[in-house]
């Protein structure tokens, strides 16, 4: 395992991504069938179902809203996720369906309107020598707002039944999803220390909880034929669209920082925590909000949006670090008689 780790890591390799990748490679080699299809969707639900208890259960709500007095910081950061990016996917309407057909659009919008990232915006953040602090309190609240406010924004922006999309599905979000979070915050006076120092095995269950949406949805569409459909120039077309969006996203939270004259440390906390977009939220809560085989078209454009915001950032994030390095400083010549 460490070998093939150093492998992937000379290669710059994300291993979840290429868990990910392997994953979807399984579900077109041997996709489910029949009642095996009926268990791994009941297995997917209580997984989801158990996963956003575990977010409510180790987000402090008390710690994200203290934070709170940084307000213009996380007023930046939320503009950029819930407001920039929004509009970036009506302005992607013209591309349709000429570069990308109607369920990749309506991936690209459902992209733009998912929560920041928690992890990676708080450790790009640090590397970058930014506000962590403030870092962790902006992508705490974006994930406590994006729980109702994503499946909010696509039922705005997507017309019901385009891209598998059902208004129903936002009912069904709340049940699923957003009655679980809050259990977990209810429950967080009781279990939230405990769950907190656990977050290696609670990160775990996250990426395995992935894996198995990831595998459930794209054996549906091979089942029902979506892949076959998918050309090699849509593919490329929608890669294409997918770095332009994250080429944007940079330029704007990076404007907006230094228009509003917020510090370096706070510019950084707003080019990472805005320009991220949760994998972790995005897969469950694509599954609830999208029909059948839909989902496995639908999720594209997030899976590699993940991939391009971690190779772009991190290399951002080693140039920022390097740029704050202190410069050693000469010892003064010693006079000579």
């Amino acid at each position: 395992m460490r070998v093939v780790s150093a492998a992937l890591a000379r290669l710059h390799i994300d291993p979840y991504i290429a868990a990910i990748l392997c994953t979807v490679g399984i579900a077109a080699m041997w996709p489910a069938r029949g009642g095996v299809t009926g268990v791994l969707d009941l297995a997917g639900t209580i997984a989801i179902t158990l996963l956003f208890f575990f977010y409510g259960a180790r987000l402090s709500t008390t710690e994200a809203l203290s934070g709170l007095r940084h307000w213009r910081l996380h007023a930046a950061i939320s503009f950029v996720t819930f407001a920039v990016f929004p509009v970036l996917a009506l302005t992607c309407a013209v591309l349709v369906p000429e570069v990308l057909d109607e369920p990749l659009y309506a991936g690209v919008v459902f992209l733009c309107v998912l929560p920041s990232t928690v992890q990676s915006s708080i450790t790009l953040t640090s590397i970058a020598k930014g506000n962590e602090a403030g870092a962790i309190c902006s992508a705490s609240l974006s994930n406590l707002v994006g729980v109702v406010l994503t499946p909010v924004l696509v039922a705005v922006l997507i017309s019901a039944g385009d891209g598998g999309f059902s208004l129903a599905s936002v009912g069904d979000i709340m049940v699923r999803l957003l009655l679980p979070f809050l259990a977990g915050q209810a429950a967080q006076r009781w279990i939230g220390d405990r769950v907190r120092a656990r977050r290696g095995l609670l990160g775990l269950y996250d990426r395995a909880v992935i894996l198995l949406v990831v595998y459930t949805a794209f054996s549906q569409g091979v089942v029902s034929g979506v892949w076959s459909g998918l050309a090699v120039r849509q593919l490329v077309l929608l890669a294409l669209v997918i770095a332009g969006l994250l080429a944007l996203a940079l330029g704007i939270a990076a404007l907006l920082a230094r228009a509003f004259g917020f510090s370096r440390a706070d510019r950084v906390a707003i080019l990472f925590c805005g320009s991220q977009k949760s994998l972790a939220s995005g897969l469950p809560m694509a599954t609830v909000l999208f029909a059948g085989a839909a989902v496995s078209t639908t999720v594209l454009p997030l899976m590699l949006y993940h991939q391009f915001q971690l190779l772009v950032c991190s290399w951002l994030a080693q140039r920022f670090a390097k740029r704050q390095e202190p410069r050693p400083v000469p010892e003064p010549a010693h006079a000579t008689a």
